[in-house]
């Protein structure tokens, strides 16, 4: 381990660093050419570039560009000045690096044993007398081959990228950064902020319906079980209990049968108007028999029915 250190230590890192700018110039297309012929003058190359037209918020047509070089890595920082000088405003800049030193040290002892096959399977195959050892030699020979290819070019493309370090510019004009204002008022300033509100609201939202979706849903699974098969078992309880009631009831013999409503006494003259009542087809007839009966004698029409002339709510039963 501390002999992997020290190896390390004493082995040159090896940093791939790359650039990252936006910046505000007047003519976004004379920047892009101009960083261009820096990079050349440095012994770099343009890696693309692009200009294009977009639309302000007054709705004016400006240009804009973009363009990824490379140069030297030892002169990043001097290219990201001359970038700089010639702009009227930074917007952004980041610069990042990423140290390959163990991957490339790696690569580098797979290559060394790789190699070492690759000249031991040639031996053996100058030596070999049967064909079929010559065939298995050769196909393991490819397959090393192959290997050693690929991490060639691992290794080359670890060694390019920190020779060369890449810049990515975005070059804007400066009527694209002016805010639109109404006498000291930004609308889109206003309108950016309602739709970020907006936007916030609706994550909230979709966020608790994601939550009672895939938290409540499955304990309401769980209990709708359970409880649908407490509430019929209550309800089978209270059926049973009724049908014991029941099943007591008539064998105490205390099943409840319809009173009938009282007749008239046979012979009296309420009884005679009663029988009418059934035997004629008039209703209207009835009606006059019973209230004669009734106001003839009083006495036995207040069991059977009240007096029509003294109740005249009681005739439209009869009707």
């Amino acid at each position: 381990m501390e002999s992997s250190l020290s190896s390390e230590e004493q082995t040159e890192r090896m940093v791939i660093k790359n650039a990252d700018l936006s910046i505000v110039v007047e003519e976004p297309s004379q920047s892009m050419d101009a960083i261009g012929k820096m990079a050349e003058d440095m012994g770099g190359f343009i890696v693309s570039s692009y200009l294009y037209q977009t639309e302000t918020d007054n709705g004016v047509s400006v240009p804009r560009a973009s363009i990824t070089i490379r140069v030297p890595s030892g002169r990043l920082n001097s290219a990201l000045d001359q970038i700089k000088s010639g702009a009227g405003r930074i917007l952004s800049e980041n610069i990042s690096g990423e140290d390959v030193t163990r991957e490339y040290t790696d690569l580098g002892s797979r290559l060394r044993n790789l190699e070492n096959a690759e000249a031991q399977l040639i031996e053996i195959m100058d030596n070999a007398t049967k064909t079929e050892d010559v065939l298995s030699v050769y196909n393991q020979l490819v397959e090393v081959q192959e290997e050693i290819e690929v991490i060639t070019g691992q290794m080359q493309y670890y060694e390019r990228s920190a020779a060369l370090s890449a810049i990515s510019v975005d070059i804007q004009a400066n009527e694209a950064v002016q805010p639109l204002t109404i006498g000291g008022w930004q609308p889109v300033g206003v309108a950016k902020r309602a739709i970020q509100a907006l936007i916030n609201a609706l994550k909230f939202f979709g966020n608790t319906a994601i939550w009672l979706i895939l938290f409540l849903l499955p304990v309401v699974l769980i209990l709708y079980f359970p409880v649908r098969w407490l509430w019929k078992g209550i309800k089978f309880l209270f059926k049973s209990k009724k049908g014991k009631k029941k099943e007591i009831a008539k064998e105490k013999g205390e099943e409840q049968t319809p009173k009938e409503s009282p007749l008239p006494v046979k012979g009296s003259y309420t009884y005679d108007a009663f029988r009418s009542i059934h035997r004629t087809s008039s209703r209207r007839r009835c009606l006059s028999n019973l209230r004669h009966a009734q106001c003839a004698n009083n006495r036995y029409c207040r069991p059977f029915r009240p007096c029509p002339e003294k109740h005249p709510k009681s005739r439209y039963l009869w009707k």
